[in-house]
């Protein structure tokens, strides 16, 4: 590896490291009190009853503290257990109105699971642009906007362009921390195999009406040859911030959802040339129809083709009503996968190494194998506040000082790994002291393939194209809600934390 490529170091720490033995509180207390009653029976001289004691409350506490693939075995059955009940009751299985008959206002959104809670105003006209859409998620409190990029991509990039396309990024993510009212950057990159739809518009325009037979004929062949080794990349940017962040600007901006866009308004004017200095062409924020377009694609990408050749063609229409933008159908959700229509998804988190990573090491993650395969990936930002971001460094620092300082006190060796904990809180805290920022972020990748081909055999190889960078880390039981966090283009993929740093 050339010297002068950015390495991100420093990404694999958990957010809410624990303090006693690496155990957060509600797990030190949990085994706390499963070692009272074990305690209680010594206490009586009842070793027998003991002993069964301990091996009961022993099992019960690993189950609370081993994690088994992201999470404790507890954690697992409560998540099951809840994914029965909802499978039982119905609650999993969904059905446009539409689909079933019942009428339905264009403007209002139809959308299933996690997307319910969210709201898509029109807000004022933005410059000459028209209306943009508003993404409200009344669960987080957040409004935010998304923009389709068209860029190039940094496959073919030497280092040089990647290092200063990394200094970009991180002054872009810099300057949201400086902003007011908005704290999150979601990006979002779908790469599809090119179904020529452009091309087959651009030449029913421009075709000759009687071309020489073989040059006809030459012109399939290349098509056919071509065509068959194409793909197409959606590049879409979400900008979001809290609810409470934007609720005194816009009552002075007059109040409501117009006075909120207009808030969110000036910071999008002002992030089109970060935008483009990363390499962006254009920057187009999408109205409610354009919105709609964006979710419709993600939920079935064989509409892609007759949406887009219905725009290039200038047909008059007025676009896609928002009721139309989700899935006819989806049923019960799969423990391991995703069916929306006709298609079915796999979703990851992608998490990062503790050696660190590169500019544009996710982009295997992207590469389409098979025609009709999808691949998604998506990375959410946070930035973090100055002052929450140096009492986050601070917290750290002192954690990992005390955890070192007591394994030296009791004549422990401090371990490569605890050296190099202890080094990085160091450094992360004058980098905040110099004014960098603090980013929490979320990594999602999904394949999407149609519902008659074995799934799993595109999910495997994802997961090859992954193996020596990154480890995967599938959801299940929570497929559909990390397809939005993976596939749509809402900005939704950060829990909501107190505290803490990721």
């Amino acid at each position: 590896m050339s010297s002068n490529v950015r390495i991100y170091r420093g990404l694999a720490r958990r957010e809410h490291a624990g303090w006693i033995l690496g155990l957060t509180p509600a797990q030190a207390l949990t085994c706390l009190a499963l070692a009272v009653p074990v305690l209680w029976t010594i206490s009586n001289g009842q070793f027998t009853h003991a002993l069964i004691t301990a091996t009961v409350c022993g099992l019960a506490g690993v189950l609370v503290v081993v994690p088994v693939r992201g999470r404790p075995a507890v954690r697992w059955l409560g998540h099951l257990l809840l994914y029965q009940l909802g499978s039982a009751l119905g609650w999993s299985r969904w059905q446009s109105h539409a689909a079933s008959g019942t009428a339905v206002n264009p403007d209002e959104p139809d959308l299933p699971g996690v997307l319910q809670r969210v709201g898509f105003p029109d807000g004022p006209v933005f410059k000459d642009r028209g209306r943009v859409c508003l993404i409200h998620d009344t669960g987080d409190g957040r409004w935010g906007a998304t923009a389709r990029l068209t860029h190039t991509g940094v496959g073919m990039l030497s280092g040089e362009q990647c290092e200063r396309l990394a200094s970009r990024l991180g002054n872009l993510l810099l300057s949201i921390g400086h902003r007011e009212v908005i704290d999150r950057m979601s990006l979002l990159v779908r790469t599809v195999p090119d179904d020529g739809t452009e091309y087959e518009v651009w030449r029913t325009h421009h075709e000759t009406p009687d071309p020489p037979h073989l040059a006809r004929q030459a012109t399939q062949e290349l098509d056919r040859t071509v065509g068959s080794v194409s793909v197409r990349h959606e590049v879409f940017v979400t900008i979001t911030g809290s609810e409470d962040a934007l609720r005194k600007p816009a009552l002075a901006a007059g109040g409501g959802v117009e006075g909120r866009a207009r808030v969110l308004y000036r910071v999008l004017d002002g992030l089109e040339d970060p935008l483009k200095a990363l390499g962006a062409d254009s920057v187009e924020w999408l109205s409610g129809s354009a919105l709609a377009e964006a979710i419709r694609t993600g939920f079935n990408p064989a509409s892609s083709a007759v949406l887009r050749a219905g725009r290039l063609a200038g047909d008059g229409r007025e676009g896609l009503p928002k009721a139309a933008a989700g899935p006819t159908e989806t049923p019960t959700p799969g423990w391991r996968r995703y069916d929306h229509d006709a298609f079915s998804t796999v979703s990851y988190s992608v998490l990062m190494p503790e050696a660190g990573t590169v500019f544009g090491s996710l982009s295997p993650l992207l590469a389409v194998k098979t025609a009709g395969e999808r691949r998604c990936l998506a990375i959410h930002y946070e930035v973090m506040g100055p002052r929450r971001a140096a009492r986050a460094v601070q917290n750290y620092r002192f954690r990992a000082g005390v955890l070192r300082d007591y394994k030296r006190t009791k004549g422990f060796s401090a371990s490569a790994s605890d050296e190099r904990e202890a080094s990085g809180a160091h450094a992360q805290e004058r980098a905040v002291a110099a004014g960098h920022s603090l980013v929490r972020y979320a990594v999602t990748s999904a394949v999407t393939v149609p519902v008659h081909w074995n799934v799993e055999d595109r999910a495997a190889r994802l997961e090859n194209d992954a193996a020596g960078r990154f480890r995967l880390l599938r959801l299940d039981l929570a497929q559909d809600s990390t397809f939005v966090a993976a596939c749509l283009p809402l900005g939704i993929g950060l829990p909501r934390v107190r505290g803490g740093l990721l």
